[in-house]
């Protein structure tokens, strides 16, 4: 495999430095490089931080400035940044009337819709993994995509002067294929499922020695995740909700709010416990919701058939490892049907002025299914991650306007509707 490099991206190597890996089945380590499988059992590597390294108290976190870098000791680069200083540091809503829909004490909204710069959560993973192929010295990265990855992907290359090449199925949501096209990557649309354009993707990464940001920069993308949990818990006045609930995709979102969390308790930067981790899927594929009620460690991969395409991952990577963090942590997940999820999408806005896609539609919805089986509490203090915005899958909700009316512009044909309603 050869690694393309261009003179520029060459020179960072020396101020930016990525961290070693480490397998997270059988514990062999490895110099830092693009690779997310270890050679000796294939399981997944993960960066290794030194555990002498100087911690940041709360007072200094605070007094940087607002972008998931404010937590770089626990992101896994040594050096500035040199792209995307300015992801990150969304906004934490509370949702009063959603936690009335919940039954439960309080409720926020961990509001990744307007993320910086493509509206989604994927900014955190890709600012991250464009910072570790900058150390690397690679000028092309890419991605596979279900449309969030994509727009982050194209949206972040195209500011730091790189080359994209960006996978997607060829049936996605138009709004997701043009939020990836504007910025004129090397859009490639792929006939067949997510699982399909991610093999395909592993073997372009062994081919042409691209960074592909889920694929073989894996093990540094996915770190970026954590500084969702880390913004909760600071936003919160430096403590832990007792529940959180995220859509599951691959499962590393789940995976990396139970590492974040941890981390922040470990430095003894929060005040409370371990919050409960629950997870939400689409009926239509739920490989890891099913796998949280069978009990057991067996993902059964699943065709996707369900209009919440951002997480429609049938074969997920970090599905096992996500179901036992659910189950550790006293959780659980739900699945829900598209009819729900549309549901959930309009409960959202109409509660919180939030307009989010499929993904924040399942959330609301599981959640709220939650709650009917009883596994939420009276006195719980629940965070919801909403994922992405909704201008992304308006093709869920049909045409929306055909309900509103069409008046000529004059004042009798308002008290007209006034009367008819009421006001």
């Amino acid at each position: 495999m050869t690694i393309s490099v261009s003179p520029e991206a060459a020179a960072t190597t020396t101020a930016l430095r990525a961290l070693p890996l480490l397998c997270r089945n059988c514990g062999a380590a490895r110099d830092a490089g693009p690779a997310a499988i270890c050679e000796q059992c294939l399981g997944p590597l993960e960066a290794v931080y030194d555990p002498a390294r100087a911690l940041p108290a709360r007072d200094a976190i605070a007094a940087r400035p607002t972008s998931l870098w404010r937590y770089r000791e626990w992101l896994p680069l040594d050096g500035e940044p040199v792209h995307s200083p300015d992801t990150g540091w969304t906004p934490l809503l509370e949702a009063p009337r959603l936690a009335r829909r919940l039954g439960i004490a309080r409720a926020w909204v961990k509001n990744d819709t307007v993320s910086h710069p493509s509206l989604s959560f994927k900014d955190r993973v890709v600012a991250v993994a464009i910072n570790a192929a900058a150390a690397f010295g690679i000028h092309t990265i890419g991605c596979a995509s279900t449309g969030n990855l994509a727009n982050a992907v194209a949206a972040q290359a195209a500011r730091a002067g790189l080359e994209a090449w960006v996978f997607i199925p060829h049936d996605l949501e138009s709004g997701k294929v043009a939020g990836t096209a504007i910025f004129a990557p090397r859009l490639v649309r792929v006939r067949g499922t997510y699982d399909d354009v991610n093999r395909l993707c592993a073997q372009a990464a062994d081919r042409f020695g691209w960074g592909i940001v889920n694929v073989n920069l894996r093990a540094y993308y996915g770190e970026g995740s954590k500084t969702m949990a880390f913004e909760i818990a600071e936003q919160l006045g430096w403590r832990l909700p007792s529940a959180v609930i995220a859509p599951m995709a691959g499962g590393s979102l789940v995976t990396k709010l139970r590492k974040g969390f941890g981390e922040f308790l470990g430095a003894g930067l929060v005040d409370g416990a371990l919050p409960r981790i629950f997870g939400a899927q689409a009926s239509g594929c739920a490989p890891i919701a099913r796998l949280v009620e069978r009990g057991d460690d067996q993902i059964v991969p699943e065709i996707p058939r369900t209009i919440a395409r951002s997480i429609a991952i049938g074969n997920p990577p970090d599905g096992r490892f996500a179901a036992r963090i659910i189950r550790d942590t006293g959780g659980w997940a739900a699945h829900v049907s598209d009819d729900e999820i549309v549901a959930g999408i309009h409960a959202l806005a109409e509660d919180c002025g939030i307009f989010s896609e499929t993904a924040g539609g399942t959330t609301v919805a599981a959640a709220l299914a939650l709650s009917r089986q009883g596994r939420l509490h009276a006195d719980d203090e629940l965070v919801l991650c909403i994922t992405g915005h909704g201008l992304k899958t308006l093709e869920a909700l049909g045409d929306i306007s055909a309900a509103a009316p069409v008046i000529e512009p004059r004042l009798r044909e308002v008290a007209a509707l006034a009367a008819a309603v009421g006001s």
